[in-house]
């Protein structure tokens, strides 16, 4: 692999094994019936077969021992992809007892987001396409069933070499079911209209390698330094952003994209992508009007940093790739494409 260009992984065909990894929250030993929700679209509808590791679903497992599952995952001849469970907060942890070469050395596609945002980025200073988007636990056992758009982009993440759009929704979600309660993912939850994407300077069309992730996240990332590129290296990348559940202020996320600034990663990106806000949780269950009050003001802080330190650049605030559903998987380190004149986004996958 060449670091400095990402490559494509080998990709999976339908009936092989594949693995299923908690490097972050082992959110499957606390949830169970939720995680078996998910493992059976695996089979059931992607044709594959999840095989689990020692701590996929041990709660409080140690960063060296997700570390050697990771590790062990990746070496197998016999798994074809990665597939991370869920999130969580602290990954960052599990990297530095990873062995780069056995990671460089076995690419297959690598699938999660969130906190999975660290082993992306540590995939990309490898010269390894990752995806971003998916885990089993909140898309394949999704209230209602797995949703047909995010299905088919982890399809061709997974199976395929296409390139295709990533295309506005009619209607959008950011409710969550109750998992104490696996009763409550038999129904859809609350949906809403598409309030469509806001277009910064569409008259170009820029290709670029994407990287960025969940923003929060990558604040550790910058703040370690690890896994790391010079400033340089990130020039013409797509920077795609989204916040989490956490529902950071919009004076947060400000200073979340001014460290981005600071850096001059803003500076060098070729175009930006900013992921539609979830805003909602159970923790802060706003209204409707609440979460758009939320949403605008989130936006309104991205634009500013955007004029700011990247004032000529390409930008799109909205599609569909972080913590709202249904989620697009789309290529971390491969190719995005901001279509502004047609005001279309494409990913190769």
């Amino acid at each position: 692999m060449d670091p400095a260009r990402p490559s494509y992984p080998p990709k999976a065909r339908p009936g092989d094994r594949v693995a299923v990894v908690s490097p972050s929250w082992a959110g499957p030993g606390v949830y169970p019936a939720v995680h078996e929700r998910g493992l059976a679209v695996v089979r059931e509808v992607l044709g594959l077969e999840p095989v689990e590791y020692p701590t996929t679903r041990e709660v409080g497992a140690s960063p060296e021992a997700r570390a050697r599952d990771l590790e062990a995952a990746f070496a197998d001849p016999g798994v074809a992809a990665v597939l991370a469970t869920i999130g969580g907060d602290d990954q960052i942890r599990v990297l530095t007892h990873l062995d780069p070469a056995v990671v460089a050395g076995n690419p297959k596609p690598f699938v999660g987001y969130s906190d999975n945002t660290n082993l992306l980025n540590y995939l990309f200073d490898l010269g390894v396409v990752g995806y971003h988007g998916g885990s089993t636990m909140v898309h394949l056992a999704r209230p209602g069933g797995a949703h047909p758009v995010h299905l088919d982009s982890l399809r061709r993440a997974l199976f395929t070499r296409e390139r295709a759009p990533i295309d506005p929704l009619e209607r959008f979600s950011d409710r969550s079911g109750d998992w104490s309660d696996p009763a409550t993912l038999e129904a859809e939850v609350e949906q809403f209209d598409e309030p469509g994407w806001t277009w910064r300077h569409p008259e170009r069309v820029v290709t670029g390698p994407s990287w960025g992730g969940n923003l929060e996240v990558l604040q550790w990332i910058l703040a370690t330094g690890r896994h790391l590129r010079a400033t340089e290296a990130y020039r013409g990348v797509v920077l795609v952003l989204e916040t989490s559940e956490e529902m950071p202020p919009a004076l947060e996320v400000y200073r979340m994209m001014r460290n981005l600034g600071e850096r001059g990663i803003l500076g060098v990106a070729g175009a930006v992508v900013v992921a539609k806000a979830t805003a909602w949780s159970p923790e802060r269950p706003l209204s409707p009007e609440g979460s758009r009050a939320y949403r605008g003001a989130q936006a309104e802080a991205v634009e500013v940093a955007l004029e700011e330190y990247a004032p000529a650049t390409p930008a799109v605030i909205g599609p569909d790739l972080g913590h709202t559903d249904p989620q697009y998987v789309v290529p971390y380190g491969g190719l995005l494409t901001l279509d502004g004149p047609a005001r279309r986004l494409w990913a190769q996958y």
